[in-house]
């Protein structure tokens, strides 16, 4: 993978006069996410064609209410109209201290409410804590981090009273295992609140080695997956992929007791995906033979949706036939964007 610093960091600057959202549908921005998915696969030279058709949704950055403090965060947390507070807040975090610090600290304080936003905003920070640790720090790119720590902030929502079912000694099985919800007609908070039980699944891991290797365990089978079970809902069955990538992403750049509890957060939320959006059957597995990782991104590019490449950058990472499949799936089922 390589990565053009000089398009990433236009392309940053330029998004970062725009708010993370678009508030009319309370949509997220994902042009930051897509153009560092982009550049690190070695896509730069379409960047800005992308964001040229892209940017007619976003909205200007939003309005500040009252700064966020250190002596007052708790009662801005989970307040998605200080957004812009939150983000200054993180701004100024990072200049005075390392970034790995402001992360450490935070991680765990936003780990609870990962499901806010529709897991966007943990997903925004995967994609800036794999660019910074991958290829280095740049004023840009630690911004973005910031941008997307404040916006995980400020649409902080936990999860609470989902009861623990019977589960299954992998991935794949656990995932069989999700029960759907009852109603599937609303969003995402509306199905989210329906969620009353998933099945226990790595409970008991204690180790961070092993937790590392069952997150990777986690995506993979959530990639797969999306080959068979994607037409249940085209774009937001990609976020039990993407969403995990993201904390598996942030492992490196984290103190390693983190990792446990962040592969327990990153389950619920797979999970949780899965319940609300899962399809009442699969569909037969139809591998398509011969791809690289290389067409599948040019195809996922050549079609513009933002889930479609962001999911085909998780299952890039995923590697091996199904994964591309997966994507390919994606391509196939998902609108993609009018260049």
């Amino acid at each position: 993978m390589t990565n053009d610093t000089g398009v990433l960091e236009e392309a940053l600057e330029r998004l970062h006069a725009s708010g993370p959202e678009i508030d009319e549908w309370r949509l997220t921005n994902h042009a930051p996410m897509v153009v560092e998915a982009l550049t690190t696969h070695g896509q730069s030279a379409a960047v800005h064609r992308w964001l040229d058709a892209y940017q007619v949704r976003l909205d200007d950055f939003p309005a500040l209410v009252s700064p966020v403090t250190d002596a007052n965060w708790l009662t801005a947390l989970g307040d998605p109209r200080r957004g812009a507070d939150w983000i200054g807040y993180f701004l100024r975090a990072i200049e005075e201290r390392p970034w790995r610090d402001v992360l450490a600290e935070w991680w765990p304080r936003l780990l609870p409410g990962m499901y806010g936003g529709s897991t966007h905003p943990v997903i925004r920070v995967g994609h800036a804590v794999r660019v910074i640790t991958e290829s280095g720090e740049t004023g840009p790119r630690l911004t973005e981090l910031a941008h997307g720590l404040g916006y995980w902030a400020a649409r902080h929502h936990p999860v609470s009273g989902v009861a623990p079912l019977g589960g299954a000694s992998d991935a794949d099985g656990a995932l069989d295992a999700v029960p759907p919800i009852g109603d599937l007609q609303g969003g995402f908070q509306a199905r989210l609140a329906q969620v009353g039980g998933l099945p226990v699944w790595s409970a008991d891991v204690t180790d961070p080695d092993e937790a590392r290797r069952r997150l990777t365990d986690l995506v993979a089978a959530a990639t797969h997956r999306y080959a068979t079970h994607g037409h249940g809902n085209e774009t937001m069955l990609v976020h039990a992929a993407t969403a995990p990538n993201a904390v598996l992403r942030a492992l490196p750049a984290l103190p390693r007791a983190l990792w446990v509890p962040s592969l327990h957060a990153a389950w619920t939320a797979t999970a949780a995906v899965t319940a609300m959006y899962a399809p009442a059957e699969p569909v037969p597995y139809t591998p398509v033979t011969g791809t690289t990782p290389e067409e599948v991104l040019e195809r996922a590019l050549a079609h513009g949706d933002e889930h479609v490449i962001k999911f085909a950058d998780t299952a890039v990472a995923v590697g091996g036939e199904r994964a591309l499949t997966a994507a390919l799936r994606a391509v196939e089922l998902s609108e993609p964007l009018s260049y």
